[in-house]
């Protein structure tokens, strides 16, 4: 029998793209000097052309930037700012579906991924931040108010600190993993507590970061309070290192991460660093194993793997491997791969061809370690960068595919015989981002989340995220947090605090 599917809501008649786009500084668009072509990676089509940053060009974004921090926004009152948020996340609902098509194809995410979860997370990084623009001085940040009562009860007729200082120009440059999302979490908290942004996104996703441009010029922001500028590696190097960004907040490998930290120390800057990793999921033996695969399949495969967090690395308790094994491979033949528009397609494109020749790369090395292979149905292509679903099994840690991050559509097993050596091994690994486990007991789930050195640990659960709860991991999965009250604190000026404390 031969199933129809029919065609979702989605199309790319929703999208109008520009034939070339300039970069975005001092509130409309400016032309660079050189361009280049960013492309679907599902089927290789150019998009639009991209202006390549240059020096001058952030040199001109951030000089907007600062003239927009002195004269309008951080004199500007919270309630205020929190008006323009608002204004902000109003027009990203309005232009949900659109920005969801966009965002799914120039990324390779499925249009479920994009349109279900990653708008709605990013309008509301926007709605809660607007609720926090003029309450930071209720909230514990800054010092005492001159004359002031030394405490206050459980009701206050106004705030017990002055206003907390805002740090000033942020340059911030996100990665290709979920690329609209990734920006909501940077702009928002920056704008409500009074700082001007400077954004350079990945180079191969840029649209939506564009889009949001067009949405902050609707929206009234003032000029040079939010500056987009485009381009490679080098225009984000250009941005974290200019003399005149005051803090820098940045998402990607731990590589860049590294020289990245360089560069801020050298000039004192503030400091946030999201690195990605290697997540581990944790199986025990009494756990629901049908929850436990489904979490597994959703958490890496839904995504194509391509999130920060991805549950890529599970330990399986041994008297339970084999069952978890085989309801994973059911999940994942069950997968279907495909145009990324199709609401009914669950795995969509590797982001870019070089993405897709690395875990190819990889792929072979862990064969080559004797780790077993098994990979989904795959549907050929003849463009794109396409990777089946893929598992690992029988992978020992000093396999190279245990020790490198993932984030692609594959996971690794391996199996483990008491909660002691499993927080070994999951801690043994110089990432520290987030983890799950599996369990019906309680106390056991207690017991493993606080000896884990990952920064979120869910509970029969995976990959749940609130704009209010603080995201952030350990060692080289990065520095700071992003989200919640914690997010807040890296982009204020807080007494007592100097780079390294954030």
């Amino acid at each position: 029998m031969r199933f129809e599917y029919g065609a979702g809501a989605e199309s790319r008649s929703q999208v109008t793209l520009r034939g070339s786009y300039g970069l975005f500084i001092g509130g409309s668009f400016v032309s660079g000097s050189s361009v280049f072509k960013t492309i679907s990676p599902a089927t290789e089509e150019v998009l639009a052309e991209v202006t390549h940053g240059t020096a001058e060009d952030v040199d001109r974004a951030v000089a907007a930037a600062r003239h927009a921090y002195e004269r309008t926004w951080s004199m500007m009152p919270g309630k205020e700012r929190a008006r323009y948020l608002l204004r902000i996340a109003r027009l990203l609902r309005e232009r949900a579906g659109e920005l969801a098509v966009l965002e799914s194809l120039d990324s390779g995410k499925p249009i479920r991924q994009t349109r279900d979860v990653d708008l709605p997370l990013a309008i509301a990084h926007f709605y809660y931040h607007a609720g926090w623009a003029d309450k930071l001085s209720y909230a514990g940040f800054g010092g005492p108010v001159l004359g002031g009562p030394a405490s206050a009860g459980p009701v206050s007729a106004g705030p017990a600190s002055a206003p907390p200082r805002p740090l000033g120009v942020v340059g911030q440059v996100i990665g290709w993993c979920s690329p609209l999302l990734m920006l909501a979490w940077k702009i928002a908290p920056a704008l409500a507590c009074g700082n001007t942004v400077v954004l350079k996104p990945a180079e191969t996703t840029p649209l939506t970061a564009l889009a949001f441009a067009e949405i902050c010029a609707d929206a009234g922001l003032p000029p040079g309070v939010v500056n987009i500028v485009t381009g490679d590696g080098l225009a984000g190097q250009l941005v974290a290192g200019h003399p005149g960004i005051d803090k820098v907040a940045f998402t990607g490998s731990p590589e860049v991460g590294r020289e990245i930290a360089k560069s801020a120390a050298l000039w004192g800057k503030r400091l946030t660093l999201e690195l990605g990793g290697t997540s581990a999921n944790i199986v025990c033996a009494d756990a629901d194993i049908d929850a436990a695969a489904q979490g597994i399949v959703e958490g890496v495969f839904v995504r194509q793997g391509h999130a920060c967090c991805a549950s890529s690395r599970v330990f399986v308790q041994a008297p339970v491997l084999d069952d978890l094994v085989a309801a994973i491979r059911c999940r994942m033949a069950a997968l279907r791969s495909g145009d990324p528009l199709d609401e009914n397609t669950d795995i969509g494109a590797v982001n870019s061809d070089g993405q897709l020749e690395k875990i190819t790369e990889l792929a072979r090395s862990a064969e080559a370690d004797g780790a077993v292979r098994w990979s989904a149905p795959d549907v050929p292509a003849d463009r794109g960068f396409w990777f089946p679903p893929t598992m690992f099994t029988g992978v020992a840690d000093e396999h190279r595919i245990a020790r490198e991050e993932l984030s692609w559509p594959v996971l690794t097993v391996s199996s483990f015989g008491s909660p002691d050596e499993v927080v070994e091994r999951t801690n043994s690994t110089r990432y520290g981002l987030s983890a799950g486990v599996w369990t019906r007991s309680g106390a056991l789930s207690a017991w493993l989340a606080v000896r884990l050195r990952a920064g979120v640990v869910w509970m029969n659960t995976f990959g749940r995220l609130d704009p209010a709860v603080p995201f952030g991991g350990y060692q080289e999965s990065g520095l700071g947090r992003e989200g919640g009250r914690h997010g807040l604190e890296a982009y204020l000026d807080l007494p007592g605090l100097g780079p390294a404390d954030v």
